[in-house]
């Protein structure tokens, strides 16, 4: 873990081997400062000699004024060198998750890499200013004021070991108490956050169906769920201050009595006693500072294996040693194929799967809901490997081509349209980012989209919502269609989205397919039959298997599943789910 966060500082090694260079000027001018003081009171003050105060007092000045430098640059560095570290932290885990394969974002919550991106990074990026600044600091001053005070009385400073002891014992106790809880605290910030995302995202489903109570009941509680942790952690931290601040008391009324009773009987002077007690507080803040870093390196824990998570995931889609950059063609091939989403799974999504699809077919796919049709074309693209046999695309196993170059020949549009803020030529060029408005408005009227954008009052510029808001079902259908089409991809595949659209639009959807790109191999999923009965072939789906692929007269005569869909859909009295699905 420690080597995986370290490789994050990159840049800013620097900053942070000067920021406990300047903590450690800092105390030594702070450790100076006593024996200064010491110095004008015994052999100034008490022998009234002017020259020896105004002497050490220049130097005092010089001192505090040379510790306070070393003290705003080592804030300066630590700001810079952790501020820096959270950036890294935040890139690192964005750039790897933008290499995971679908299976690996499934092990994550959409929430939860939102949380270790924000809060975790946070906690991280504090605790690192912490150990830079604090963590050298006070280990530091601890000794230096330790010492110091071994050489001025030993008798005095074992009140001090006896101090520090007891307070390491004390925060042992406490740190290992409290880091149980702060441990279980920030998985529930993962709870937190996924409510919030999902009442903002669905915001127009609340409201219409008046379930802000129940929104806000759910927030609460995972609300309150943090709540209780931190207070348990809180209860448990809290008795750092009072323990230290008895401590503190107890060595200033020793120091005091026994400093007193020495300096009565000549075996310290006033001064030395002056610089004991300066010594005490330095000790003891010390130790104050380094309980907070123990809280915080607690708290931070807990954050630091969340992200290595992230980081040391590693996909589990990879490209070969020499990957085949071309694709000859649409042609595709399922040999014996069988995929489940989990290895150690008993039972596959798709079980021995064979086809044989030609280049330019056009290809429908009908099946009830789970019947693993989105599964099937989801291998095609490589957005999961296959588990057993083979899956062949232009002639070639689709795991001996570079993953990039297959995705940009493989268009997909996946059943959860999505839309990018920004301008609907924005989102086109997700497609081809080199495309011209021309081609944009052809791909849009391959799609129907170019009229209702037409409409719009500033046409192919007007700006998209996050997650297209301000346009409807159908409209971003008809968008996410046109994007795919200026990839100019091999095989083109439609994942029930033109569910959204009339039956007419439909139809001139796929005559604008059939006339415009007819060298592209076309796979339509859809669960209304009129959307792929003029299809070259139809696959119909059952349970994970193929139970019929033939064309739809063929399959009117020789598929039962088939057959009563059709009847169904035909007569207006059911889908595909209610007849013949199982």
């Amino acid at each position: 873990m420690l080597k995986t966060l370290g490789a994050q500082i990159k840049e800013f090694r620097k900053d942070s081997v000067l920021t406990p260079f300047f903590m450690i000027g800092e105390v030594v001018m702070e450790t100076v400062i006593p024996l200064l003081m010491a110095s004008i009171i015994d052999d100034g003050v008490e022998a009234g000699n002017m020259k020896h105060i105004y002497f050490i007092g220049v130097l005092m000045v010089a001192a505090a004024l040379i510790g306070l430098f070393f003290g705003i640059m080592g804030g300066k560095y630590g700001a810079r060198a952790s501020a820096g570290f959270a950036k890294n932290l935040r890139k690192a885990m964005y750039e790897n998750i933008q290499t995971f394969s679908f299976s690996n974002i499934d092990k994550f919550s959409t929430s939860g890499l939102v949380t270790r991106l924000t809060t975790d990074v946070t906690n991280m990026q504090n605790a690192y200013q912490m150990i830079l600044r604090m963590c050298m600091r006070a280990p530091t001053s601890l000794i230096c004021a330790m010492i110091m005070s071994f050489v001025i009385s030993p008798r005095l400073a074992s009140v001090y070991l006896v101090a520090v002891i007891f307070l390491g014992g004390v925060l042992g106790l406490i740190v290992s108490q409290a880091t149980k809880h702060f441990t279980q605290a920030f998985p529930k910030y993962d709870a937190l956050n996924e409510s919030v995302q999902e009442n903002v995202s669905a915001i127009r489903v609340v409201k219409a169906y008046v379930r802000e109570e129940h929104e806000i009941k759910k927030f609460r509680t995972a609300s309150n769920n943090i709540y209780k942790i931190f207070c348990k952690a809180e209860s448990i931290v809290m008795w750092n201050n009072p323990v230290m601040n008895f401590t503190v008391y107890t060595c200033i009324l020793l120091i005091s009595w026994l400093g007193a009773h020495m300096v009565v009987q000549n075996a310290l002077s006033t001064g030395h006693l002056m610089s004991m007690l300066t010594y005490c507080m330095n000790i003891l803040m010390s130790l104050m500072m380094l309980s907070m870093i123990f809280v915080m390196i607690t708290m931070s824990m807990a954050s630091a294996r969340r992200i290595c998570e992230v980081l040391e995931e590693k996909p589990d889609l990879s490209n070969p040693q020499e990957p085949v950059m071309a694709v000859a063609d649409g042609s595709i091939v399922f040999d014996h194929v069988s995929f489940a989403y989990k290895k150690e799974a008993e039972t596959p999504v798709l079980k021995n799967v064979n086809l044989e699809i030609k280049s330019g077919e056009t290809i429908g796919i009908i099946g009830g809901t789970g019947s693993a049709k989105s599964s099937l074309v989801n291998l095609i693209s490589r957005l999961y490997d296959v588990t057993e046999g083979k899956l062949l695309v232009g002639g070639v196993d689709v795991r001996d081509y570079d993953m990039e170059m297959l995705r940009n020949e493989v268009a997909v549009v996946l059943q959860n349209n999505v839309l990018f803020s920004g301008t609907i030529l924005d989102n086109l060029r997700w497609g081809d980012r080199d495309a011209s408005e021309e081609e944009c408005r052809h791909a849009c009227q391959l799609a129907c989209a170019d009229e209702f954008i037409q409409k719009m009052p500033e046409g192919y510029g007007t700006y998209i919502e996050q997650g297209g808001t301000n346009v409807s079902g159908g409209q971003k259908q008809r968008l996410c269609i046109a994007r795919a089409l200026l990839k100019k991809p091999k095989v083109l595949i439609l994942d029930d989205s033109t569910s959204a659209v009339d039956t007419a639009t439909d139809a001139k959807i796929r005559s604008a397919f059939a006339e415009a790109i007819p060298g592209t191999t076309k796979l339509i999923i859809a669960q209304r039959i009129s959307s792929v009965e003029h299809a070259d072939r139809i696959i119909v789906m059952n349970d994970g298997q193929i139970d019929g692929f033939a064309s739809h007269e063929e399959l009117l005569a020789t598929n039962e599943i088939y057959r009563e869909v059709y009847d169904a859909q035909m007569s207006g009295s059911g889908d595909f789910d209610e007849k013949g699905g199982n």
